[in-house]
């Protein structure tokens, strides 16, 4: 089933999220087998209305306390230049900028979109800057609780292609809303620099995105979104920072690389590291790991442009860092999926990867861990399973990492082990 949204509520905390019409997607005589999906004949890509697709996006929580130095004291006169991968390719871009977590109202003073000299770099392409306008305003205010929404950008983007995002906050803006695992690095400069080219000169540099929640693309071939709600294994703990090697960046990749047109979905990763299916990161004074999952829904996953699938990988931080039995894993599992599937989306579930060797590793939450991986595998409702515990675990340790695949920590993938990961997904459940 493809879902579309045709908008997204002002305020990401204002209630349920709207999501639009259903769009019916028969895929009649798929085999469980099939890797590929055949697109039926159709109008030429020239004939079709452009539609908003969301291509890159993120979990954004409240400032913390660990971070005092820009998540909670936030910025004055400063601008913020965050790069960003996108998934899908589009002929215009809008920004989705959000005050979710602030104390008081956010000013915009400026804004850019431009595209980096190279993979990771601050500096600009010449010429690629665009400025960013508000209801046709250089300048806007974000309300606290509020989310805003950009006018249409004229950059168009290649798949997996870079962005570049220059926020000037002229004005003390207080607690951040922020994702503190971004892996890519942001930089801080003094005084407006929104259409300043030169990457050089910035007085701080942080692993964290700022205010940006999400990237949209006006596209007439994108069919929709596919979004990641996980927890660190998806967030990228573990990958090379600033490489874009998490496994649901590798699955852009294998999307937009053989995928066929008029069907290529965008991705969105709204993964947060520590997150927890039944547990508030902020009752264990970490505001920073974010709200539960099921928490989340409505703001991270449901009111998001065009979903269509939710892949779920959660579950291993509940029983490593609160130790929870299994029926309450499986519970909050059930009820994703239940909420899931009653907004008519498609809902593929992971398993959860060995950690023995890990600090929290126990035999009794190993197994509670095989406990809800048991249950993952049954006939439970799902439109998919991922079974990332087989493709992670050692065969001659099960309950272990394979090396080849670990990251050093015993339970984050590397780089290999998110590409094979991705690798696993067939294109076809999405």
């Amino acid at each position: 089933m493809i879902t579309d949204s045709t908008s997204r509520g002002a305020s990401p905390r204002a209630g349920a999220s709207r999501v639009g019409r259903r769009v019916a997607a028969g895929l009649a005589g798929l085999g469980l087998l099939a890797t590929t999906l055949v697109a039926g004949a159709g109008p030429a890509s020239g004939s079709l209305p452009g539609r908003w697709v969301g291509t890159w996006g993120t979990a954004l929580t409240a400032p913390s306390l660990a971070n005092t130095g820009s998540s909670l004291n936030g910025f004055t006169d400063q601008s913020i230049r965050q790069l960003v991968r996108v998934s899908l390719g589009g002929e215009k871009v809008r920004l989705r900028i959000t005050n979710a977590y602030g104390t008081g109202p956010l000013t915009i003073g400026h804004a850019s979109v431009g595209l980096p000299a190279a993979p990771g770099s601050p500096t600009l392409q010449a010429g690629s800057i665009r400025e960013v306008t508000f209801n046709g305003s250089e300048s806007a205010v974000v309300y606290k609780g509020a989310e805003l929404l950009t006018d249409p950008i004229d950059l168009p983007v290649s798949a997996t292609g870079e962005l570049a995002v220059t926020l000037y906050l002229p004005t003390a803006t207080g607690a951040t809303s922020w994702h503190w695992t971004a892996r890519q690095t942001s930089y801080v400069y003094a005084g407006d620099k929104a259409e300043t080219a030169d990457g050089t000169g910035q007085t701080a540099a942080y692993n964290h995105f700022y205010y940006l929640a999400g990237i949209e693309v006006l596209t007439k071939t994108g069919a929709g979104t596919v979004v990641v709600l996980g927890d660190s294994i998806s967030d990228g703990s573990g990958s090379t920072l600033g490489a874009n090697t998490r496994w649901p960046d590798y699955l852009a990749g294998r999307i937009t690389g053989t995928w066929p047109a008029l069907a290529d979905p965008g991705v969105l990763n709204v993964s947060l590291a520590g997150n927890q299916v039944t547990k508030d990161g902020l009752a264990i004074n970490s505001p920073a790991l974010g709200d539960s999952a099921l928490a989340r829904l409505d703001d991270d996953v449901f009111s998001q442009p065009g979903v269509r699938t939710v892949i779920v990988e959660l579950g291993i931080n509940d029983v490593h860092l609160s130790g929870f039995p299994a029926a309450q894993i499986i519970d909050g599992l059930r009820q994703l999926t239940l909420q899931a599937k009653d907004r008519g989306l498609r809902v593929v579930v992971a398993t959860l990867g060995p950690f023995e060797g890990y600090s929290t590793w126990t035999p009794e939450k190993e197994a509670v861990r095989q406990a809800v991986n048991t249950w993952l595998r049954g006939d439970n409702g799902f439109d998919g399973l991922l079974d990332f515990d087989q493709i992670l675990r050692d065969p001659a340790a099960p309950s272990k990492v394979l090396p080849a695949y670990d990251s050093g920590d015993h339970i984050h993938p590397n780089d290999t082990g998110a590409q094979a990961l991705a690798a696993a997904v067939p294109l076809w459940l999405l």
